[in-house]
Order: structure tokens, then C-alpha cells, then sequence
């Protein structure tokens, strides 16, 4: 009988175990995919100041 109840005990521990692990695996992939936002955001943003940059270098040139 006591052979039962730690085998129902491991089984139980090995469960729980499992079950915590599987759930720490999406958050390191939402965390990944919000690292891979932020580096799209930045440049998204690198390319609209270039833009801004070409257009004052236009602007300046045509008044000349």
C-alpha cells in the first residue's frame, strides 16, 4: 500500500513538473516575438528619418 501512494505522489510531483515547463514555453516565445517587433519598429522608424533627411537635402537643393 505504501508502494501505491508514492508511486500516486511521484506521478503527481512528475505531472506538475511537466505541466510548469510546457507552460514557461510560450511566454519565451511571445517575449522573442516581441523582440522582433520592436527591432521592425526601429527600423520602420530609421527609414522615415532617412526620408525626412533626403527631403530637407532636396528642399535645400532646389533653392539654391
Amino acid at each position: 500500500m505504501s508502494k501505491l501512494l508514492s508511486l500516486i505522489i511521484a506521478a503527481v510531483f512528475a505531472s506538475v513538473n511537466v505541466a510548469a515547463v510546457a507552460a514557461d514555453a510560450p511566454k519565451k516565445e511571445e517575449k522573442k516575438e516581441a523582440k522582433a517587433e520592436k527591432k521592425d519598429e526601429k527600423k520602420a522608424e530609421v527609414k522615415k528619418e532617412e526620408k525626412k533627411a533626403e527631403k530637407k537635402e532636396e528642399k535645400k537643393a532646389e533653392k539654391k
